[in-house]
């Protein structure tokens, strides 16, 4: 990676330029692991926790910018209906693991009860300890099925965190990423944090461990993520069949209908 070098081996800034450069070397290996998943019919998970505002849909959105989204796809679920709460808690996820062929990145996951539901009591003591218990036995099942599972925790400072958010309050295209729960959490920092660490005592097991991602520079850390993702599935460059378009066939006798029959978007721009 360019750039000047500190001790630590980090540029001490990370252009544009520089950035863009990778991340599409990157993306072009993406698409590669793409098809070996594809050809091997793979099965994999990805999971993408942090707090608000750690860079999770960022990193998501370089992952998939360049993927086939039948074989990609993000699951991000909403508030869960009334039914879904009654049903057991892993129940409403199951339905969203990979076939085989398949990618599934989860952007949040069923560690929403570890977190965001432990944290503002949207369950109960019982239900937040249970799934500590289960959490486990899920993950090893559904490893022993033959899904790869890959887990990263996006860490963020609590000043980029507010630094964050006060951009999104201002920006119009981005507010919709802020809620009421995502500034109430700003006044519960440290119940997060011991949130995460008890989450992490319990579900961080050798056969399903959390990879933690330094998140307050987000360009290095979408590019680490991508990178480290890349060397957990080992893959093979594909060789593809070679595509070549013919010539145009003109077709004579074809009469075009008249242009005004046709309603068209306007032309603004």
């Amino acid at each position: 990676m360019a750039g000047q070098k500190e001790e630590n081996g980090k540029s001490k800034h990370l252009s544009n330029k520089d950035y863009e450069e990778e991340l599409l070397k990157l993306q072009i290996e993406l698409v590669k692991l793409q098809e070996w998943i594809k050809h091997k019919k793979l099965k994999v998970v990805v999971v993408f926790e942090g707090r608000d505002a750690a860079g999770k849909g960022g990193t998501i959105k370089r992952i998939t910018q360049t993927l086939n989204p039948r074989i990609c796809r993000v699951v991000a679920l909403g508030i869960p209906t009334e039914r879904e709460t009654s049903q057991w808690y892993f129940q409403r996820y199951v339905p969203h693991l990979p076939a085989e062929g398949e990618m599934a990145l989860f952007d949040r996951s069923w560690y929403n009860r570890a977190g965001v539901e432990k944290v503002m009591g949207y369950c109960t003591e019982d239900e937040y300890w249970e799934f500590l218990r289960a959490c486990p036995h899920f993950e090893q099942m559904i490893i022993r099925s033959g899904i790869i599972l890959i887990k990263y925790w996006f860490s963020v400072s609590a000043e980029e965190q507010e630094g964050r958010f006060r951009k999104r309050l201002k920006d119009p295209t981005r507010r919709w990423k802020i809620s009421p729960v995502d500034i109430a959490s700003l006044n519960k920092w440290v119940e997060y944090s011991q949130a995460k660490d008890e989450m992490f005592f319990y579900t961080d097991t050798k056969h399903s461990p959390w990879y933690v991602v330094e998140a307050d520079d987000k360009k290095r850390a979408r590019l680490n993520c991508i990178h480290h993702l890349l060397s957990m599935i080992p893959y093979e460059g594909l060789t593809r069949e070679i595509l070549d378009l013919p010539d145009r066939v003109i077709t004579k006798g074809y009469v075009r209908p008249p242009m005004d029959e046709q309603t068209y978007v306007p032309e603004v721009y």
